[in-house]
């Protein structure tokens, strides 16, 4: 899967070990190396599991439109679809087997 980034600075920490380490601890780097790492190896958004550890899933309320995986707990990395245009099914739902492009947005505690 194609992966972009939402700022300049957030690319730089996410291809950087180093620079995971730096911002966000060791702990959080090796779990965010390792997610960064599944997306970009599968070839779609529907081989990420939804069930954990990843537990991909689609946000609702505030963050509706956004998906995340689990980081280390209550952290989770945030991004949308960058397909163009969005891959919907006929009900309107996402069409994760056709999303072959994110957009890394955030990682935080959306609690």
């Amino acid at each position: 899967m194609l992966l972009f980034f939402r700022t300049t600075k957030l690319q730089k920490v996410c291809n950087s070990h180093k620079e995971m380490q730096k911002t966000y601890g060791a702990a959080r780097a090796k779990k965010l190396q390792q997610r960064l790492m599944e997306l970009r190896a599968a070839d779609h958004l529907g081989q990420i599991s939804r069930i954990p550890p990843p537990r991909c899933h689609e946000m609702i309320g505030d963050r509706q439109g956004q998906l995340s995986v689990d980081l280390d707990h209550p952290y989770r990395l945030f991004f949308i679809p960058a397909n163009d245009p969005v891959p919907l099914k006929e009900d309107g739902g996402l069409d994760w087997a056709a999303v072959t492009e994110i957009e890394i947005i955030g990682i935080a505690d959306p609690h």
